[in-house]
């Protein structure tokens, strides 16, 4: 099964985001990289790059796809998990812990109530299961 976090917000792309004052940590779900399968490279955003809301902040390699990873906020990246680079698979193992992929320091935080809380995601991922079944 799955983990959804009570505690974090959600994307219909498979990003997370934990708001901490007004650094928002992001990386993507237990779903994703269930769906991802092995990873083995992940391409993190430059230190102090401007990214808005949507655009291609990284890109996630795996044994089956190479995947970007979109910016559910507007900010400056204020950091990058570097250790990713040597552990990717800390996106595998730990996707809400370990497996984080950067910060940004938040822009707008309004553009956070345009993302789901933990029961809309969860309900997001029925749906989205419901209808590849049919």
């Amino acid at each position: 099964m799955e983990t959804i976090q009570s505690d974090l917000l959600y994307t219909e792309d498979h990003e997370w985001i934990l708001v901490e004052d007004s650094i928002a940590t992001v990386g993507i779900t237990d779903h994703a990289q269930g769906e991802l399968g092995d990873i083995t490279f992940v391409e993190l955003p430059e230190d102090d790059t401007d990214i808005h809301v949507g655009d291609e902040a990284a890109n996630i390699e795996s044994v089956k796809a190479t995947t970007p990873v979109f910016a559910p906020v507007t900010g400056a990246v204020v950091e990058v998990n570097a250790d990713l680079e040597e552990n990717p698979e800390n996106v595998n193992h730990d996707p809400y812990g370990a497996g984080w992929i950067f910060k940004l320091e938040l822009s707008d935080a309004a553009e956070l109530e345009k993302l789901m809380n933990a029961e809309q995601y969860e309900e997001f991922l029925s749906k989205a299961g419901a209808e590849a079944e049919e």
